[in-house]
């Protein structure tokens, strides 16, 4: 993608600002750092420009006469240290020397005074000598601060005295750099993150509902270009399914009324045959064929069904089917929860639960129903205690029109519908719908519904 195509907005444009705005956000905190850190933003004292101005004072109040040593060290004082000047007979002076022996960090001397060949102590609030009780009366504010004294040539002392702490280590200084541009880097892209993501989850969302629902509105059109392309696609995708389902419901309406009247008219001529054998033989065939295209019809419609999505009791439903076949004098157990919410199209479940039931009170036992819930899955299963089905007929007994001769007495009616229809709502609310045969005796059908957000 060209430079010139990012300022739109596009899965592109959005990771370059993306990367822009947290690399400025850590900049700001690390500038923040500086102006509100107090000392603790400041590098060591022997890591700072001090020292190096020090040792400059140093050679320029050797140079001065001693009278003018004084005023010249009070008005070198920088703003983060104060200087003094103690002459060679002062009670200062003759303290500082005693101490010339007992300080042996080397390191920090070398650090702090460089090529400058002079003695120095240095007094720390944590260091290992005690600052003199006369240079400590003879200094203002707090006791618990830095000092460096360094002898001149003259044996007099020019003591500093830093008015901040010593700072922040450099690894130090580097780990709260690091801790703030992580903390900005994560906060940012976390943020990006879920803005970018968010149409995704919309985008799946539409997708979960409307393989539940194929009525549901089109998604509106949000985020990055590539999303709203997706999206739009998804759209045309939609509108055209469900132009093509309500094309074919109008389709089977208009076959409903061309098959039914010729077969009106072929049992009216049937009235004008003599033979009554052979009468009551077209008159069969005639009935067994308005059944099939009725109860084709009946699928047919019933898949393009447009009943919306609601949220419903399903243990209720399945309470009432029971309940509806006690009314007929037909024992149907329930074994499950009293209440359990769904969020699908009740008239639809009920109608091939009720299917799954009908089978097994006609060709085999009363069967129980159990309801079982988990929390993104619902398993409903029918069992009975009937003959079962051959396992070699069991990969067909979905399959419009197919019955199972050997285990299904034909005299009970039905066109080999109902499990067809029961698989065609259940995979409408995106679940499934399995027969198997138990190894007690019987049939079970389990019915596998996902729980959609």
């Amino acid at each position: 993608m060209s430079i010139l195509a990012w300022p739109r907005d596009s899965v592109a444009s959005r990771f370059v600002w993306t990367v822009v705005l947290a690399v400025a956000v850590s900049l700001a905190l690390v500038r923040l750092f500086f102006v509100f850190g107090g000392v603790w933003a400041h590098e060591p004292l022997d890591r700072s420009r001090l020292p190096e101005r020090a040792r400059d004072l140093v050679r320029l109040i050797e140079a001065a006469p001693p009278e003018v040593r004084p005023q010249l060290a009070a008005a070198a004082g920088m703003e983060e240290v104060a200087v003094q000047w103690y002459g060679a007979t002062s009670s200062v002076s003759t303290m500082l020397a005693h101490y010339t022996g007992l300080d042996d960090r080397d390191t920090l001397r070398k650090r702090l005074l460089g090529d400058l060949q002079r003695t120095a102590v240095i007094f720390e609030p944590k260091g290992p000598l005690r600052l003199p009780a006369s240079l400590a009366s003879d200094q203002p504010g707090p006791a618990f601060t830095y000092f460096m004294s360094v002898q001149l040539k003259d044996g007099s002392w020019l003591v500093f005295r830093a008015h901040r702490t010593w700072g922040l280590t450099q690894p130090e200084r580097w780990t709260v750099f690091l801790i703030l541009s992580t903390l900005s880097i994560a906060v940012v892209c976390a943020i990006a993150t879920r803005r970018f993501v968010r149409p995704l989850k919309e985008f799946a969302a539409a997708v979960r509902r409307f393989g539940v629902n194929p009525q549901t509105p089109a998604l509106p059109e949000s985020g990055p270009q590539e999303f709203r392309d997706m999206t739009r696609a998804f759209n045309t995708m939609q509108a055209q399914i469900q132009k093509f389902v309500a094309y074919r419901t109008m389709m089977l309406a208009a076959i409903s009324h061309d098959l039914r009247t010729p077969l009106t008219r072929i049992r009216l001529r049937g009235e004008l045959i003599d033979d009554e054998v052979q009468q009551a033989k077209l008159f069969k065939d005639v009935d067994e064929m308005q059944t099939m295209v009725d109860g084709a019809l009946a699928f047919f419609r019933g898949d393009a069904d447009e009943e919306a999505t609601t949220t419903f009791d399903l243990a209720g439903v399945l309470q009432t089917i029971a309940n509806d076949y006690a009314d007929q004098g037909i024992d149907v157990g329930y074994v499950g929860p009293a209440h359990a919410d769904y969020c699908g199209r009740p008239f639809g479940l009920k109608r091939a639960l009720t299917n799954l039931v009908d089978n097994a009170v006609k060709y085999a036992t009363p069967p129980e129903i159990q309801l079982s819930c988990q929390e993104k899955v619902v398993t409903i299963a029918v069992r009975d205690d009937g003959p079962g089905i051959p396992p070699d007929a069991l990969p067909r007994v979905f399959a419009p029109f197919f019955r199972v001769d050997r285990s299904r007495n034909r005299a009970t009616g039905g066109v080999g519908l109902g499990l067809t229809a029961a698989q065609a709502i259940i995979s409408g609310h995106g679940g499934d719908i399995t027969l198997c045969n138990q190894s007690a005796g019987g049939l079970e059908a389990l019915v596998t519904l996902p729980r959609v957000v």
